[in-house]
């Protein structure tokens, strides 16, 4: 499935809850139900800056296309971080590199979380895609 098909079935999924708090409960449970990084992995070089909480991603290339594990501290989070990993792992680096990122406004996700974690939350992006510039500048 593409990074856009993924996309839209998140946005369907965060379309059938009516409220926010069920929109976090949500949150919390793809976060339980993330691909835990190896624990080998929860090292400085690996912890996003920009996050208010502890954030660990880990990328390694797997047949030509990125996958992704993580984990954090803060249930939150970590279901964050799972939104986007969902969306972005077992893809090719360049189709990360040139994918948009209008389905995290369409569920309103950065309207509905508090400044830092907004901005923990583009750290986050930022972040998996210059883990698919480094994996393609090395496919290259």
């Amino acid at each position: 499935m593409n990074i856009e098909a993924i996309q839209e079935e998140i946005v369907d999924e965060f379309s059938m809850f009516e409220d926010w708090m069920q929109r976090y409960e949500y949150m919390i449970d793809l976060g339980k139900s993330l691909p835990l990084i190896d624990e080998n992995y929860k090292t400085e070089d690996n912890i996003i800056k920009g996050c208010q909480s502890k954030v660990w991603v880990h990328a390694e290339l797997d047949n030509e296309k990125l996958v992704f594990t993580a984990d954090s501290d803060a249930i939150i989070t970590k279901g964050i971080i799972a939104i986007l990993i969902r969306a972005f792992s077992n893809q090719k680096p360049q189709d990360i590199i040139d994918a948009n990122t209008d389905f995290i406004d369409e569920i309103g996700l950065k309207e509905h979380l508090s400044p830092t974690r907004a901005n923990g939350l583009v750290s986050m992006i930022k972040q998996l895609k210059l883990y698919a510039v480094a994996y393609q500048t090395q496919l290259n």
